[in-house]
Parts: structure tokens; C-alpha cells; sequence
């Protein structure tokens, strides 16, 4: 879904209940608090407290599928910029992967220094997460080669080997609100872990896939090769495919 919703697609989808998101008609919804998520702008904050307001749980177990991207070079640039450079760099790599991901219709679910985590397929459900990630991670990568020649004017050279590399997988996971003193809605499990693995080993300017999305996305994504990684805390090789 791409453009500006007019009601809230999660609340729709969950509740069959129509919030509106913009317009006249969301001025009483907000003196009330809810308002676009800033998670995902064709939801709202009603999204966010669905456990515990709605569904009256603290999280489900879901089919989903994470994706994990990370701006590579940051730290090495960082030690020639100055702290403002260096935020505005941070605003123009998270503008980048929102822009992409909620086209996609994913959740941005968090920011992680020079690293973004977002989930596909709630609140807005979605049979093709799968596939939707990783055209969220291929348009990821696009943006940022086109912002990057941008930015080569303002940083200088070094810019240049300003590249993003990503991880994605798919399967069951806890969604909801952990903690007490202080809560997160966010997913936790093996999906999770393996994702941010495979991120951590692409390369720059990669996109890892799991085993699992390139079942759920093949015969239709093409792949440039597939290998066999160690990746920490992982007993076996996981195979992972570069899209």
C-alpha cells in the first residue's frame, strides 16, 4: 500500500473498526490520543496498545517476517564528523528504510543506532510478508544509493562507502509488550535472532535471505548465489541466499 491511508488499516483489519487518520473527522480521535504511529503512518496509536487495551493480552504468536538493515561505515566516518553531522546522517538513513518499509506496508518497529528492525505482517496482515520484505530491502537499498550521491557533497568522499546491508526471516514469533518498569512492543524469538544474524553477515550493499523466505518467495525471486554461514550462536551452518 503506498500513499497516505485515510483510516487506520490495523484498526480495520483487526477490529473492522474505522478510525480516521487525517482530516476533520480525526480531530475528536486525537483530543483522545490517537493519532498516525509513528511506527507506520497508515496506522495509529491504537495499534500500539491493542494487547492490553484490545485484545486484553500482553502478546500473540505470529507468522511473521523480520528484517534487519545496517547503515556500514557509520562508526568510521563518525571519527572525522561532528556529532550534527553525524545525527543528520542517522535522520537521512532512518528517512530512508521508513520511506521504503511502509511502502511495503512493514512496522518499523525500531531504530538501533545505525540500524533499523521492522516487522511484516502486523498490524496490517498481509499473505506475501515475505515477499513484501524483501522488496522493502531492495528499495531500502535503492534509496540509499540515490541519497548517498547527496550526501557525497556534504561529507566529502568518504560518503562513498556509506552502504547498507540487510538480513531477513520469516516464521513464528512473540509480538506484543515485554517488560515492566519499562514496556516495548516489539517481536522477540529465533526469527528475530536469525534476521539480525543474517544481517550482520551480508556484505555491504547485500540482502541475506533465510532458507524459509526464499521458499515462501521462489519460484519468483531471483538470487546472485547462496552459501552456507557460521553464524554466532547458531550449533549448524545456516544457508542463506543474496538477493
Amino acid at each position: 500500500m503506498s500513499g497516505q491511508s485515510k483510516i487506520c488499516v490495523g484498526c480495520w483489519q483487526q477490529m473492522h473498526v474505522p478510525v480516521p487518520l487525517h482530516g476533520v473527522l480525526s480531530i475528536p480521535f486525537r483530543l483522545f490520543g490517537i493519532r498516525p504511529s509513528k511506527m507506520n503512518p497508515n496506522t495509529c496509536t491504537i495499534c500500539e496498545l491493542m494487547f492490553t487495551k484490545v485484545m486484553k493480552t500482553r502478546k500473540i504468536t505470529i507468522d511473521a517476517t523480520i528484517l534487519f538493515a545496517d547503515l556500514r561505515n557509520y562508526t568510521g566516518l563518525s571519527q572525522s564528523q561532528s556529532p550534527d553531522a553525524m545525527s543528520a546522517l542517522l535522520d537521512a538513513f532512518y528517512d530512508e528504510c521508513a520511506g521504503a518499509i511502509w511502502e511495503h506496508d512493514g512496522l518499523l518497529n525500531k531504530t538501533i543506532g545505525d540500524a533499523v528492525m521492522a516487522v511484516f505482517n502486523f498490524p496490517i496482515r498481509q499473505d506475501d510478508h515475505a515477499q513484501k520484505a524483501v522488496l522493502a530491502a531492495r528499495a531500502i537499498q535503492a534509496r540509499w544509493r540515490d541519497r548517498r550521491e547527496k550526501l557525497i557533497s556534504a561529507f566529502g568522499p568518504a560518503a562513498s562507502e556509506l552502504s547498507i546491508g540487510a538480513g531477513i526471516h520469516c516464521g513464528e514469533l512473540s509480538f506484543g509488550e515485554f517488560g515492566q518498569s519499562h514496556r516495548d512492543l516489539t517481536a522477540i524469538g529465533t526469527v528475530v535472532n536469525t534476521a539480525a544474524r543474517a544481517q550482520s553477515a551480508a556484505l555491504a550493499g547485500e540482502i541475506l535471505l533465510t532458507q524459509a523466505v526464499y521458499d515462501r518467495f521462489s519460484p519468483a525471486l531471483t538470487v546472485s548465489g547462496m552459501q552456507d554461514y557460521d553464524l554466532k550462536g547458531f550449533e549448524k551452518p545456516v544457508r542463506l541466499y543474496a538477493a
